[in-house]
């Protein structure tokens, strides 16, 4: 997992309250459990204004020119903006992966659903609670500016603003460690690699019969 440690990127509001893990990307989509290839997909039935299937050419489907991500002030985004409750619905791991392809390293919310939020932090995204009133005044700031960039310190816990104003946020500390440090679930148990690789050859010695390599294979 990619570490998360400062991002200076441009911003793209998303308007919206109670956006769905199935808008995020629809559940047709959600046959391969490769992680990457889902960013063409993102917001799928706002983007595009056709049905989108696995497969198809996204290249030659027609878009929403009105829909956020097809706006071109908006092109190469990688903080979104949105509103309450974002990622409620169905606890699909695939909704942090299409974010994370489209190249959206930072979320900014009034609130998150659970399950979402975690999700977010095991796949290298950071998931930031503000305020309703500091996202009424990122949303004026965002829309009235065009090319509005934040500063998203994770390693001070803040959110710089063009005119200077810091906006402080909260976070688990052992969430923001494993950020900071690149350490999903794999990454963690992978630290105690040594430890792992003693207790079996230990348990090999002291219990062979548990191991079907320990005995040669019979004859037919």
């Amino acid at each position: 997992m990619e570490k998360f440690t400062r991002l200076d990127g441009l911003v793209v509001p998303l308007d919206r309250a109670n956006v769905d893990t199935d808008a995020i990307i629809p559940k047709q989509f959600l046959k391969s459990i490769r992680r990457s290839g889902f960013g063409p997909n993102l917001f799928d039935e706002w983007r595009y204004l056709d049905v989108g299937e696995p497969g198809k050419d996204n290249a030659r489907r027609p878009r929403n020119p009105d829909f956020v991500l097809n706006q071109p002030r908006y092109q190469g985004a990688q903080i979104l903006l949105t509103r309450q409750n974002f990622g409620c619905g169905s606890s699909r791991e695939h909704a942090p992966w299409a974010l994370l392809d489209y190249g959206l390293r930072a979320v900014i919310a009034e609130s998150f659903a659970d399950i979402f939020y975690n999700n977010c932090f095991k796949n290298g995204i950071l998931p930031v609670v503000l305020p309703a009133e500091a996202i009424d005044s990122l949303f004026a700031l965002v829309t009235a500016t065009v090319g509005c960039r934040l500063l998203v310190d994770l390693e001070r816990q803040c959110i710089c603003r063009p005119d200077g104003e810091i906006l402080p946020f909260a976070v688990d500390p052992f969430r923001r460690d494993c950020l900071l440090n690149g350490w999903d679930d794999i990454g963690l148990s992978l630290r105690h690699a040594e430890v792992i690789r003693a207790f079996e050859e230990r348990r090999r010695r002291e219990q062979p019969w548990l191991f079907v390599d320990a005995f040669p294979a019979r004859g037919g």
